[in-house]
């Protein structure tokens, strides 16, 4: 009878402590463990990082981080953390925070347009994947891989063709910049690339070009007719002569692209550099900026007339006045240098 009274007692102190167990387990993966108010949290964990790293992200989210460290552990996140951009919901518990870590990378929108540089291009970039722009910067500078498909130093800003892409928040330089060849391959389809054949381009001719339509108009509707200025000129094989050009020849000489250039002067003109339209016949090596896509198309259907001219309209300020010869040209001319020169704008 006594054996048997220890033996229950036992029994008992086992089943209550396999409880205590069991509701500690249960605590640790099933209550409840956030903290935020909002929603949502995001959680960006870098490329590398330890659970000590993860704790620096999570502890201000959490009410009760050793529980979480306890929960991880049991189901050995603590040894295969994944870097990404993760989104925790109010009310999660530990099992779904987990769950999420291991299984929920989310994926980032990257949008970039009108970067003048590659420099200015991995800039903007870094400020939106985990990538830096140094190592962005290197890998778009890889030469190696520019020569492999057809790219140099000048013309290497023509494969970042701007918009808004999907891309997961810790992909690598190389991932970023290799993806980029991919959309720019996607977006050369057999309809662009007809009209570029067409009009004799190649599709980097084509960005070339767009980019100083581009920096010629911010306005879109007028990018057709700008486009079919320049389309005339070098059919006609008369100097393209685009002020753009030779703002952009000033600022790569100087290495300050930041320099706010309003009026090109007759000295500027006689800059000796390639990109200079005044001295050299032809397109520019490269692209002087990246052309949006409605520049691009513009080049691709650019509107059909005899224009040859054309000088900023000052009565209708963002357009400009067009003209089919030197003459009439040089009657709009007058009116906007009297109208720069009355506004004193020397530079």
């Amino acid at each position: 009878m006594y054996i048997k009274k220890i033996l229950l007692t036992i029994v008992l102190l086992g089943l209550i402590g396999g409880g205590v167990l069991a509701y500690t387990v249960y605590d640790a993966f099933f209550t409840p463990n956030t903290k935020f108010n909002n929603d949502k949290a995001y959680v960006f964990i870098p490329t590398n990082s330890n659970i000590n790293d993860v704790k620096e992200l999570l502890e201000p989210l959490l009410i009760d981080f050793s529980s979480f460290l306890s929960a991880a552990d049991r189901k050995k996140y603590s040894t295969n953390i994944k870097a990404g951009k993760y989104a925790l919901k109010k009310g999660m518990n530990n099992n779904e925070i987990i769950g999420v870590l291991r299984s929920g990378n989310l994926p980032v929108k990257v949008a970039f347009n009108n970067q003048e540089t590659v420099k200015d291009l991995a800039g903007r970039i870094s400020k939106q994947i985990e990538a830096d722009s140094v190592s962005l910067l290197k890998a778009f500078n890889d030469s190696e891989f520019l020569e492999k498909n057809g790219f140099n130093k000048e013309d290497m800003l023509s494969m970042y063709v701007p918009n808004s892409y999907e891309f997961f928040w810790n992909v690598s330089a190389e991932g970023f910049r290799n993806k980029m060849l991919k959309e720019y391959g996607r977006f050369w389809n057999d309809e662009r690339l007809a009209k570029a054949k067409k009009i004799g381009f190649s599709p980097k001719e084509v960005i070339t070009l767009a980019s100083v339509v581009h920096k010629e108009t911010a306005k879109v509707d007028e990018r057709p007719r700008v486009a079919g200025v320049y389309l005339n000129r070098l059919r006609k094989g008369i100097l393209l002569q685009a002020d753009p050009t030779v703002i952009y020849a000033i600022k790569k000489e100087s290495g300050d692209f930041t320099k706010v250039i309003k009026r090109v002067l007759y000295k500027d003109l006689e800059l000796d550099s390639p990109y200079n339209t005044y001295k050299y016949a032809g397109l520019p090596p490269g692209p002087i900026a990246m052309p949006d896509i409605t520049a691009i198309d513009a080049v691709l259907n650019s509107e059909k007339h005899d224009y040859i001219y054309f000088v900023a309209n000052v009565e209708n300020f963002g357009y400009h006045k067009f003209a089919k010869t030197l003459a009439q040209h040089n009657r709009n001319k007058v009116q906007y240098v009297r109208w720069i020169n009355e506004k004193k704008i020397n530079r």
